[in-house]
This record gives C-alpha cells, sequence and structure tokens, in this order.
C-alpha cells in the first residue's frame, strides 16, 4: 500500500529539517547524559539513525532494532568516541538479556512507537541492575508541535491538511510517563524540555526562531517540543547482609584510669 503524501513515516522525518533539528538537539542530551554513566552492559533500543550512546564509555553496548531492514541505518563510528555499538534483532517487549544485566537502556522515542509501551517499559525495569539507568526521549504533545499535529489529525479526518509529526505511534505526556516509572522501581533522577521552536518545515523559518530555545527555558519550560529524562532502578528494602560467620565484637569494657597525685601537693 503506498504511502499517502499527506502521512510521513518516522524515518523520512528525520531528514527534514525539523527532524534534523530535533536530532541534534537530542544528540547532545544523550551524549551529555550516558559520558558520565560507567558500568559494562549498555544497550539502545530503536531508532539507529541516532547513536545514543557515541560518548559511552560501557566496553559491552549494542543497538537493538525491530526489524532487520533497519540494519543499513546504523551510523558510522564518531570521530573521538568508542566504536558503534554492535546491532541485533529483537522484540523490545521480550529483550534476550537476563535479569538484572544491564546497567543503562536507552529509549529514543522507543516507548511511543512501541506496540505495546507498558510492557517494553517493564522489561526495561527487569533487564537493569540496582541503581541501572534508563534514559528516555519522547515527543511532548503538550507543545506546538502537539497541537500542530492535533490539529493535522482532525483536518485529515475532514479530508484536507496534514500531520506535521510522524504518523506512526501514541505520543507519551510526560506525567502519564513519570505515572508509568512509579509504578515500577524506577525514579526520575533528571528531566528536561527542549526543541522550543514554532511547528515550522523550513529551516530558514526555523533559524529565524532560534532566540526561542534560551525563552523557552526559562518562560515556559513545559511546553518544548521534546522532553528528556533519566531515571534509575531502585530496590526497595534492599539492604547488603555480610557473611554470616563474620559475627559483631562487644566491645570491651575501657580500662579505668586513675589519677595519682603529685608528690608535690602531699
Amino acid at each position: 500500500m503506498t504511502q499517502k503524501p499527506w502521512i510521513i513515516g518516522l524515518d523520512p522525518w528525520l531528514q527534514t529539517p525539523p527532524g534534523r533539528y530535533l536530532l541534534e538537539w537530542e544528540r547532545q542530551q544523550f551524549d551529555r547524559a550516558v559520558s558520565d554513566l560507567f558500568g559494562f552492559h549498555a544497550v539502545q533500543l530503536g531508532l539507529p539513525q541516532l547513536d545514543t550512546l557515541a560518548c559511552n564509555r560501557m566496553p559491552h553496548r549494542w543497538v537493538a532494532l525491530s526489524e532487520a531492514s533497519q540494519l543499513d541505518t546504523v551510523p558510522e563510528p564518531v570521530a573521538g568516541c568508542l566504536p558503534v555499538p554492535r546491532a541485533l534483532v529483537s522484540d523490545f517487549e521480550a529483550l534476550p538479556f537476563d535479569t538484572g544485566s544491564l546497567d543503562l537502556v536507552v529509549l529514543p522515542h522507543t516507548l511511543e512507537l512501541a506496540q505495546d509501551p507498558h510492557q517494553t517499559l517493564r522489561e526495561v525495569d527487569r533487564v537493569l541492575v540496582p541503581g541501572g539507568r534508563v534514559v528516555i526521549a519522547g515527543f511532548n504533545p503538550t507543545s506546538l508541535w502537539g497541537l500542530r499535529q492535533r490539529y493535522g489529525r482532525i483536518a485529515l479526518r475532514l479530508g484536507f491538511g496534514s500531520l506535521f509529526l510522524p504518523s506512526g505511534g501514541d505520543f507519551i505526556g510526560y506525567r502519564r510517563l513519570r505515572d508509568w516509572l512509579q509504578l515500577l522501581s524506577l525514579d526520575i533522577e533528571a528531566g528536561r524540555f527542549g526543541c522550543y521552536r514554532p511547528a515550522l518545515r523550513t529551516e530558514h523559518w526555523l533559524e529565524r526562531y532560534a532566540w526561542m530555545e534560551s525563552a523557552g527555558d526559562r518562560w515556559w519550560p513545559v511546553f518544548g517540543a521534546v522532553y528528556f529524562l533519566v531515571a534509575v532502578k531502585r530496590v526497595r528494602g534492599m539492604r547488603l547482609v555480610g557473611p554470616a560467620w563474620k559475627t559483631r565484637q562487644k566491645p570491651g569494657a575501657a580500662p579505668a584510669v586513675v589519677a595519682h597525685p603529685n608528690k608535690e601537693g602531699l
């Protein structure tokens, strides 16, 4: 079935001026967030066009793809960074990793494009080690871009107009995602919004509104086109217990100190 010209998928949308603008902002956020996270195993789920683990130092890194056809979209190595993660094809709702085996999982627009985002998030919680991190990026429905997308869907039902953002997926609001994380053992550690420029299609007009980046951070931070957050896995009630043979010794009585009077004072 041929895709209608007013409906666009994620891959071609990322090649448009607003798509490149989004990727550049998110690349900066991912590089900053993962560069100081340490461990042994890291996985990126989806969006191979953006190497979110490029500046991460973990020795074992993978990018999981939902389809084998996406293998050709894995980017080339970035100068000064580690090699591109190894690619694998996997079902995001049943990850091929042991429970508590990963130190970092990155979800660049993964949940909103997943068939079952709840199950995908549960899988992420399962494979993370205690203290492991998950980094998530997603479109913000309560933004200028989100309003433009909703208007486009209404217009399409009436037989005219077009969509501004990719047609696939269900955009998950920040508050909704925060509630999902609270139901699991994932606590939000850091978060921010970004991409405050209006829903414009040309690079020229996007550049003319570049001043809205700093203004948005200051005056309307929750209305950015995308949100970005880092959550850490907390295991409630877990205590580190020493070996059973190692008993704690009772402190002995302190020796008494006797003061001897000075002979000259007699």
